[in-house]
């Protein structure tokens, strides 16, 4: 087709075309180094957005995941903080029953030990009842592990809903009700001679429970403060790979924005000196 007619200059359309092109090359250099990254709409690499976009997905599943431990920690603190003060209630409770235990104490004194005594089971099994974390009782046997599989509670860290994904707290507890009738201590008597030796080897049983479930509570604070260290780790390594994926090289986008930005004059020049071509023409017309 001739490029030397009036009523269409093909080599200005052209010009022009490629003035578009280059305009938008500009526009696009200038918006990723406006928002930083290189990949803003499928359009720009759908494989990449699809993996960009799984990726961030994940890192802000398992974000909730250390807000979902750090909340289970907290909780968990609860509990070691009542386990401890009833710890301390059967230290003294111990301390009454050795003190009811010698035959040189009088009747009055050990009414005042059995006083004593039963008001320190009443405040054990009051730390039982009212120990709670958001609403929910901690010390009532709702964490042991005989309780139905339905109704256990459990820290969701990870990002589906494998049982890796998540620690069952009923398992790693199994946190039995921790009252006077389930530690042993609710008919304890220091009233008596006899009444009290029972009462000692009762409470070296009732106390060694308790403290076997410290332990469990232990070593479940520990195992939460790895998974949260273990969590850090991965937010960093998923974020960094969605960074190299996602991120605009600034340096790179400013040398490119440059060049675009030549071309794109150059363009403009070019399609000034297409339209002086059908003047041409003209010339030869007269």
């Amino acid at each position: 087709m001739s490029t030397n007619s009036i009523i269409t200059n093909t080599l200005s359309n052209t010009a022009q075309r490629f003035l578009d092109i280059n305009n938008k090359r500009v526009g696009q250099s200038i918006e990723r180094i406006s928002f930083g990254t290189r990949v803003n709409r499928g359009a720009d690499n759908v494989a990449s957005l699809a993996v960009s976009e799984s990726l961030r997905s994940d890192v802000r599943a398992l974000r909730q995941g250390s807000r979902n431990l750090n909340d289970g920690i907290s909780m968990i603190n609860i509990i070691e903080g009542a386990l401890n003060e009833q710890a301390g209630a059967f230290i003294r409770l111990k301390e009454l029953a050795t003190q009811g235990a010698s035959g040189t104490i009088g009747q009055f004194e050990r009414q005042t030990l059995q006083l004593e005594f039963s008001s320190l089971v009443a405040e054990i099994d009051r730390i039982a009842a009212t120990t709670e974390f958001n609403g929910k009782t901690l010390l009532d046997g709702s964490l042991a592990q005989t309780v139905q599989a339905s109704e256990q509670a459990s820290v969701q860290i990870g990002v589906n809903s494998e049982n890796a994904s998540r620690i069952n707290l009923n398992v790693e507890l199994d946190l039995n009700a921790s009252n006077s009738t389930k530690l042993g201590i609710s008919n304890l008597s220091v009233t008596t001679t006899a009444d009290a030796q029972k009462t000692l080897d009762q409470i070296d049983i009732s106390l060694g429970s308790l403290n076997s479930t410290r332990g469990r509570t232990g070593a479940l604070q520990n195992r939460f403060l790895k998974a949260l260290g273990n969590l850090g780790v991965s937010i960093e390594n998923l974020t960094a790979a969605d960074s190299s994926i996602r991120d605009a090289d600034i340096a790179e986008e400013i040398a490119q924005l440059t060049r675009n930005q030549i071309i794109a004059q150059a363009s403009v020049s070019m399609v000034g000196q297409t339209n002086l071509s059908g003047q041409n023409l003209l010339n030869i017309l007269q």
